[in-house]
């Protein structure tokens, strides 16, 4: 089991340079299907954030401190470079990254994201009781996934979530909640794939849109019958898009 910085990480050997994945809140590795986190004849290593999956410690609280734990793991695993891949949480590491650390940061691939993620004062505040915390997760799911996806791919992503501690997954919100970064994104100057689930009811689509008008060197691909989790809807509309991406700008 690798682990690195204190991280675990998944690892698929490829010659081209690395591809990092950055799951979201409450996720781990895993919410990476097989898919992306294999793409043939690239380097793409997938890890768990702190206190998630088989991480050690505890989850976080800002977009800034899990930044630093990634620029750790890099450290620890001696990259100096990789194109990001982020989900929703994850796609803000990503532009911190790019926006405060950009000389590790070859290109972005923004998946179900923002420039700003608000979190529901409700889901804010039920995350944070033990009591409560199989409810919200019950309700986030909901609204996760679009109408068309299949029940037991909706179950198997619940029970992972469910898997995470109650303190982490309100950490992964409030760090969420508190990410603003509308007045600079439009700093990112590396090549970016923005990429939104044509049903994603919780970062929607005029949420893409913004960061794809923003960004100079940004394109916007929508994927059709997906919602938020568009990765675990149509793993390999993304995996084509991830790799035609990768292949032209490396």
């Amino acid at each position: 089991m690798p682990i690195a910085g204190g991280l675990y990480y998944f690892a698929y050997p490829g010659e081209k340079p690395p591809v990092v994945l950055i799951h979201g809140a409450g996720g781990t590795h895993l919410y990476w299907p097989a898919e992306i986190r294999r793409l043939p004849g690239h380097c793409a290593l997938a890890i768990d954030l702190p206190g998630h999956g088989k991480s050690f410690g505890c989850g976080l609280q800002t977009i800034s401190a899990y930044a630093e734990a990634v620029l750790g793991w890099l450290g620890a695993v001696g990259l100096s470079q990789a194109v990001f891949v982020g989900h929703s949480l994850g796609s803000a590491i990503v532009q911190e990254l790019a926006l405060d650390h950009p000389e590790y940061v070859l290109g972005l691939i923004l998946v179900g994201a923002g420039a700003r993620l608000r979190i529901h004062p409700d889901i804010l505040q039920s995350s944070a009781s033990e009591a409560t915390f199989h409810t919200t997760v019950k309700i986030i799911m909901e609204w996760a996934f679009s109408r068309q996806a299949p029940e037991r791919l909706v179950e198997l992503a619940s029970r992972r979530m469910a898997e995470t501690r109650s303190s982490v997954l309100h950490g992964d919100f409030l760090a969420c909640d508190a990410f603003d970064v509308m007045d600079r994104v439009g700093e990112i100057s590396q090549p970016t794939l923005v990429v939104c689930g044509a049903d994603d009811r919780l970062t929607p689509l005029r949420y893409a849109q913004y960061l794809a008008s923003a960004i100079a060197a940004a394109r916007l691909e929508i994927i059709p019958d997906a919602g938020h989790m568009v990765m675990l809807e149509q793993p390999q509309a993304v995996a084509t898009l991830v790799k035609d991406f990768l292949d032209n700008i490396i």
